[in-house]
C-alpha cells in the first residue's frame, strides 16, 4: 500500500488556507514548516501573463510560492524597471521602498538595488521592457512551479468517503464525522422478508466452497471460512473482498491448515474466532489479520461451532468429538468441558448474560447448561406435531439432528432452533417450546439451517432441497419461498441491522438477498 509523504499533507493544508484567504495561518504554517506550495491552477496562463507583463496577476501568485531568492530578485527587478519605463513612478517607488523582496536586495546586494534607484531619478524609454527579458524570467519560473487542481484536500476527502462507501464501510447517504472518523451507529431497519437476490460470490475452483459464514454485530464485516482453509472478509453490499483491510489488499489472507467449519466475531467486532476440521481453533485480529492466539488441541475432532463470551475473555466450542469446551482466551487452555450428547455437536451459544450455554447435537437434542457448574439444566427433543400413526421425520423412532441455535433479538431468553424436520422452533431458556413454524411439506424438504431478521419479526429457514422460507413471527404464517440454488445449501447468515441474508452452497457460491 502506498505511503503518504508528510510534506504533501502540509501542502494540501497550505492550498486550503490559501483558497480560503486564511493568510495569517498560511504564513505561520509556511514559516514553521519551511514548506511552500509551488503550485498554480493554470501554468500556461501564468507564463503567458509574464510574457504579456501582467505583473499585478503575477505578484499576487508569487507571494505564495516558495521561489528561490535570486529568482525573486530577478522578477521584482524586472517589474520595477517596467513600472519606471511606463512612468508609473509612484508604484515603482512603493515597490522599491516597501516590498520585502527589494528591501532584502538592498541589504544583500546594495549595488544592484542602487541601479534601480538611479533609474527612477533618470528614467529612459524601453531599455528593460523587452519580450526577451520577460521570456528569460518565464523560463526560470517554469522549472520551479507545478500545476495543482483547486481544492485538493476536499476532493481527496470526498474520494475517500466514496471509496469507503464502495467498500461497505460507510452506508450510502449516511452522515460521517470526518474529524473523529466515526459514523453514527447504523439503526436497525424495519423488518422485511429478504427475497430479492442482488449479488453473489463464486469461490475459485470446482471443490472450493464456504463451510461457514458470519456477520459482525455492527454489520460491517461478513466473514466466510472455506473448505480449503481460507478465511475472508467481504463487503456485503458489493460481494467484493474488503480491500480496505491491508492484509487482504496484499492477498495475504487469514488461513488454517484444514477446512474452516465455523467463524464467529467477538461482541466488540475486534476479533474473529475460527474452528477447523482438525480440531484447532484460531483467534484473529480483524483489522490486521494477525493471529492473536492458536489453540492447537482444542478438540480431538473437527470444531463445528464457536462463540465468544460477553467480555471476549472466553470462547465456547462444540465438536464432532461430542464435547463442548470453554477455553480461556489469554491462556488458550481448556477451562471446562461438558459431556452429555451422544453425537456430533452442531451449534453452541452463550446466553446474553453468560450464565447459560446452549448446545445443539445430531443426537436430536437441544441442551441448556449452567456455564459455571457445567450442569445440564434442560434437555429438549424438538419434534414437529405428528398425526396419529404418522412416523417421525426420520422415518422411524430416531431423533432429527438439531442443526443451529440463534438468539432472538428482542426476547434474549428465547432461541430459534432448527432441526432436520419441516418445522422450526422457538425455545425458551427454560427448555419450553414457545412457537413453531412449518412449511408442512412432509418429505424431501427438511430444514438444515435457520436465522432471524434484525428485529426478530421474520424467521428464515433453508431446506435440503435448497429453498429459503420466510415466516412471520407473530402469526407463524409463511410469507415467502425462494429457490436459492440448484446445489446443496450448506448454511445461511443474516445481517444484524439490515434486511440482508446470505446463503452458501457446496458448489462454491454465496448468494445475497435483500428486501425487494
Amino acid at each position: 500500500m502506498s505511503s503518504i509523504d508528510k510534506e504533501d499533507v502540509i501542502k494540501l493544508i497550505i492550498q486550503f488556507l490559501r483558497e480560503n484567504n486564511l493568510d495569517h495561518s498560511l504564513s505561520t504554517l509556511e514559516k514553521e514548516s519551511n514548506i511552500y506550495l509551488n503550485a498554480i491552477e493554470n501554468k500556461t496562463k501564468f507564463l503567458q501573463d509574464i510574457i504579456d507583463g501582467r505583473w499585478d496577476n503575477i505578484l499576487k501568485q508569487v507571494n505564495h510560492l516558495g521561489l528561490p531568492k535570486h529568482m525573486l530578485f530577478d522578477l521584482y527587478e524586472q517589474v520595477t524597471f517596467e513600472l519606471i519605463e511606463s512612468k508609473e513612478y509612484s508604484a515603482a517607488k512603493t515597490l522599491l521602498r516597501k516590498s520585502n523582496v527589494l528591501r532584502s536586495m538592498c541589504e544583500e546586494d546594495p549595488d544592484r538595488y542602487q541601479v534601480m534607484e538611479h533609474y527612477l531619478d533618470q528614467p529612459k524609454q524601453s531599455i528593460y521592457t523587452t519580450e526577451e527579458r520577460r521570456k528569460n524570467i518565464a523560463n526560470q519560473l517554469e522549472k520551479q512551479i507545478t500545476v495543482a487542481p483547486n481544492s485538493r484536500l476536499l476532493t481527496l476527502l470526498g474520494q475517500s468517503l466514496k471509496w469507503q462507501q464502495q467498500q461497505g464501510i460507510l452506508l450510502p447517504n449516511s452522515s460521517y464525522d470526518i474529524f473523529t472518523g466515526t459514523v453514527p451507529i447504523q439503526k436497525v431497519e424495519e423488518d422485511v422478508f429478504a427475497s430479492k437476490p442482488y449479488v453473489s460470490i463464486k469461490f475459485p475452483g470446482k471443490k472450493t466452497y464456504a463451510e461457514s459464514a458470519s456477520f459482525s454485530s455492527n454489520g460491517q464485516y461478513l466473514a466466510t471460512g472455506s473448505v480449503d482453509g481460507f478465511i475472508e472478509i467481504w463487503n456485503y453490499l458489493t460481494g467484493k473482498l474488503r480491500k480496505d483491510l491491508p492484509y487482504q489488499a496484499k492477498d495475504s489472507l487469514m488461513a488454517m491448515d484444514q477446512s474452516v467449519l465455523c467463524v464467529q466475531f467477538s461482541h466488540d467486532n475486534e476479533l474473529l474466532a475460527s474452528g477447523a476440521s482438525d480440531g484447532k481453533i484460531a483467534i484473529w485480529k480483524v483489522k490486521t489479520g494477525q493471529c492473536q492466539k492458536r489453540i492447537p488441541a482444542a478438540h480431538m475432532e473437527g470444531v463445528t461451532s464457536i462463540a465468544f463470551s460477553k467480555d471476549s475473555s472466553q470462547i465456547v466450542s462444540g465438536s464432532y468429538d461430542q464435547t463442548i469446551r470453554i477455553h480461556g482466551l489469554k491462556s488458550g487452555k481448556m477451562l471446562k468441558e461438558m459431556r452429555g450428547h451422544s453425537s456430533f455437536i452442531n451449534s453452541v451459544l452463550y446466553s446474553a448474560d453468560n450464565s447459560r450455554i446452549l448446545s445443539a447435537s445430531s443426537d436430536g437434542t437441544f441442551k441448556i447448561w449452567d456455564s459455571k457448574t457445567i450442569a445440564c439444566l434442560y434437555t429438549v427433543n424438538p419434534q414437529p406435531t405428528m398425526e396419529k400413526g404418522q412416523l417421525n421425520p426420520m422415518g422411524g423412532l430416531g431423533n432429527a439432528s438439531v442443526q443451529t441455535i440463534v438468539q432472538m433479538p428482542k426476547h434474549l431468553d428465547h432461541y430459534l432452533v432448527c432441526n432436520k424436520t419441516n418445522t422450526l422452533f422457538i425455545i425458551s431458556s427454560r427448555g419450553q417450546i414457545i412457537k413453531t413454524f412449518s412449511h408442512n411439506k412432509q418429505t424431501g424438504s427438511d430444514f438444515v439451517a435457520a436465522t432471524v431478521s434484525p428485529k426478530g419479526e421474520y424467521i428464515y429457514g433453508v431446506t435440503e432441497d435448497s429453498y429459503m422460507y420466510g415466516f412471520q413471527y407473530n402469526t407463524g404464517g409463511q410469507v415467502g419461498k425462494v429457490k436459492v440454488s440448484e446445489n446443496e445449501v450448506v448454511g445461511l447468515a443474516s445481517h444484524p441491522l439490515s434486511n440482508v441474508v446470505v446463503c452458501y452452497d457446496d458448489a462454491g457460491y454465496v448468494f445475497f438477498f435483500k428486501a425487494p
